[in-house]
């Protein structure tokens, strides 16, 4: 009988471990998956993306932690793909490899004065507030008064809130205590969230935005002349259910909130950034008026305005990177394929390997459509494999043993899930507080 598929999966976010479900599904456990991930963490943007804040979003970790504790599944944390591994060495290990690394940088704006210090993607921004190991050392300016967020969908409206949040509001979250330390700091009392376009297009879904209404000494104001749609707008808004829910809950704050409040968040629509302000670092942001042309296109209309900001937070949209050896399509920023298979210049799938999740379809939807994402990318997957064909002879195990690579396993990772679970209750705060750097979480995964 033939021994059962091997399968790589690179990437441990949602695409990557409902991957490793679906594999494990799809073949009555008959197979054999190794999870890998450069961080000694795994859940991805589940853990790192996900506001501390919406806990009940971050509850998803509870069901993927089942995928690890298969098992057919193996996790391999502090392991990276054109560091540690090669695409060669995996393809010599694995029957398969799939990767599912996601989308890990944010889209440039292309105005003059972006890499003034106080331009920030709000990539980093989440990072640092999600406690990512690699923005650990960060450090954001929030003594200005009055921010900018350029960006009207779901990350802007969570960096908008965290900002607009008291710390002891955010204390019962999973924040590390050097960020909620710096939130406590904070001069910020003015968030200008800025969108290209109107309010019926508008990314952001309708409960997140609605919460924004609801921030206990926060005033939220959208101006009356912003809410004036279009005719294709206001198609829009009428046949399309998120539109039309936004367009209501924004209307609902064209009046001027009680200026008695101590933070005020104004929702800017038809706005595009020119250019950014500031000798030395951000100082103010240029905005011109927008609207759109016969196409549905954004054009200028010469009106400009400056907002004196100090602060500029940019979120408009991720990009994947492309990854060692591996084809990529610079232009849509996603691997090439077709339903999950890897096309190679001439267009026809490359045997073995294949993609899940953003890096396959670009940065679109929520994080439940990976799961059907990653079914097709699996289905087809086993249906290349060849039992009676050729199988790499060569096994991870060694491989990592020849370089001296200390991985972390799953029980290594529980370890650092106990440590966070202790901090939080040493320090009196909700049901864990995150490690950040990469020493405490490393000496944590091996305590010795």
């Amino acid at each position: 009988m033939a021994a059962p598929p091997r399968v790589a999966v690179i990437g441990s976010g949602p695409a990557g471990l409902y991957a490793a479900e679906a594999l494990v599904k799809q073949t009555d456990g008959n197979v054999r998956v190794d999870v890998f991930d450069r961080l000694p963490t795994p859940y991805g943007l589940v853990r790192y993306g996900v506001a501390p804040d919406h806990k009940s979003i971050k509850s998803i970790a509870r069901y993927l932690q089942r995928v690890l504790e298969n098992p057919a599944v193996r996790f391999f944390g502090c392991v990276e793909l054109g560091r540690d591994l090669t695409r060669a060495d995996l393809l010599g290990c694995y029957d398969a490899v799939l990767y599912s690394t996601g989308a890990m940088v944010d889209r440039r704006l292309g105005v003059p004065g972006e890499d003034l210090p106080g331009s920030v993607a709000a990539t980093d921004f989440v990072n640092w507030y999600c406690g990512h190991p690699d923005a650990a050392d960060h450090v954001f300016d929030l003594t200005a008064e009055e921010v900018a967020v350029i960006g009207v969908g779901n990350v802007a409206v969570d960096v908008v809130r965290i900002l607009a949040k008291t710390a002891d509001e955010l204390r019962e979250t999973d924040v590390p205590e050097h960020v909620l330390d710096a939130l406590a700091a904070s001069r910020v009392t003015r968030i200008h969230m800025i969108g290209r376009r109107g309010p019926a297009q508008a990314k952001f879904t309708t409960k997140e935005l609605r919460e924004l209404g609801e921030l206990p000494g926060v005033g939220v104001h959208v101006r009356p002349e912003d809410m004036d749609l279009d005719p294709a707008s206001a198609r829009l808004a009428e046949s399309d259910r998120q539109a039309r829910g936004n367009v209501k809950v924004l209307n609902g704050w064209t009046a001027e909130p009680d200026p008695a409040l101590p933070r005020r968040i104004d929702v800017r629509f038809w706005r595009a950034p020119a250019e950014i302000l500031g000798t030395g670092r951000v100082e103010g942001l240029r905005l011109e008026r927008t609207t759109l042309d016969e196409s549905g296109r954004v054009r200028g209309t010469g009106e400009h305005e400056t907002l004196p900001v100090g602060l500029v937070l940019r979120s408009v949209g991720y990009q994947s990177v492309a990854l060692d050896g591996v084809p990529f399509d610079d232009r849509a920023s996603v691997v090439p394929n077709a339903a999950g298979r890897i096309l190679g210049p001439d267009g026809a799938p490359i045997p073995r390997e294949y993609v899940a999740g953003w890096i396959k379809r670009g940065p679109t939807g929520v994080v439940g459509t990976n799961k059907s994402d990653a079914a097709e990318t699996v289905r087809n997957l086993l249906e290349d494999f060849d039992p009676d064909g050729p199988r790499p002879g060569g096994t991870i195990e060694d491989l990592l043993e020849s370089r001296g690579l200390r991985v972390v396993t799953y029980d290594d990772w529980l370890n650092l899930d106990a440590a966070e679970i202790e901090l939080a209750r040493s320090l009196s705060r909700g049901e864990r507080v995150k490690l950040a750097r990469w020493d405490a979480m490393c000496a944590a995964c091996h305590p010795e």
